[in-house]
């Protein structure tokens, strides 16, 4: 198996980030000088994901158009011998072969996913949420692509959080993995427990406290077999009048003996930046604002004594 194929759903109305996203896509919101969605494409192309397909919406043509070259910019900037400027705007171009499809209604991110089917075929690939920035030097891809490899299922990101957040994500109820599963693999530099590779028993959306299976949530990472369209083809509206993944994802961890069927979750213990709503967004543009070899040490000296003089 090869997994080559990335799908990244972009055709969300960004509400939560209103008025400013009125007329910008929320995925074009700068996080410090470079759109969310750019960070995102970087990090499935750094997986070696090259086929990189947007899942847009009428109002996202903005997005479409940051993956085109600009050849009038391009000029100007030629002539002026700004080649740093140039090649800023040259690189989401070269990043991967990027297309698109539009979703026609915002029906959920199910249906963003069925989606991408006619492109996908019958191969397994990756979904990427925009609103889960993964910082590139604790990449998770590469070893959630690999438990797909070693057991044909569908793999999902897995985060503890505090008890009291669990309502605000898909949550899992996990037990261990066949073994062999998790052994060998690295986030980046560091290795990953085996013990932190796990097998998915059941997926519940956005549970109370009391009704959630254990602390640990699903961020927006995926790689999923194509089995998965087959299941969100028939699967109804869930919460929110929604067609819900993880609806379609419960289904196949349900029953893990079919071929393509099977879920296993990979803990993230790395860096993240959600830019989900305006406070993790300012949170995210701070924390990577301050770690840049170009700004880091100039904002972090400000930034304490702005710190400082706060009541």
């Amino acid at each position: 198996m090869t997994i080559e194929k990335a799908v990244i759903p972009v055709a969300g109305l960004g509400t939560r980030f209103l008025p400013a996203t009125k007329t910008t896509p929320k995925e074009m919101l700068p996080v410090v000088d470079k759109p969310a969605i750019e960070y995102v494409v970087e990090e499935a192309a750094g997986a070696g994901l090259d086929d990189v397909l947007l899942i847009t919406g009428r109002t996202k043509r903005a997005v479409e158009d940051y993956f085109d070259n600009v050849p009038e910019l391009e000029e100007a900037l030629e002539k002026k011998g700004d080649s740093g400027r140039l090649a800023s705007i040259r690189q989401p171009v070269d990043l991967a072969n990027i297309h698109f499809v539009r979703q026609g209604k915002p029906r959920g991110l199910g249906h963003a996913v069925l989606c991408a089917r006619h492109h996908v075929g019958n191969e397994h690939f990756a979904v990427l949420l925009g609103d889960d920035l993964i910082d590139e030097r604790d990449p998770i891809l590469p070893a959630m692509i690999e438990v797909a490899e070693r057991t044909g299922g569908s793999v999902i990101a897995l985060l503890e959080v505090p008890a009291e957040q669990i309502h605000l994500y898909g949550c899992a109820k996990v037990s261990a993995a066949p073994a062999g599963t998790g052994d060998g693999l690295t986030m980046g530099t560091e290795p990953i427990a085996s013990t932190d590779v796990v097998q998915v028993e059941a997926l519940v959306e956005k549970p109370a406290v009391e009704d959630a299976p254990s602390n640990l949530a699903i961020i927006g990472r995926y790689v999923l077999s194509p089995q998965v369209f087959e299941v969100l083809e028939k699967t109804a509206p869930g919460r929110g009048g929604e067609i819900q993944l993880t609806d379609a994802l419960a289904e196949l961890a349900a029953d893990p003996q079919k071929p393509g069927h099977g879920v296993y979750g990979v803990v993230f213990r790395g860096r993240r930046y959600d830019t989900g709503d305006k406070l993790d967004y300012l949170k995210a543009v701070v924390q990577l604002a301050a770690d840049r070899d170009d700004l880091g040490e100039g904002f972090r000296d400000w930034l304490h004594g702005y710190v400082a003089g706060l009541k």
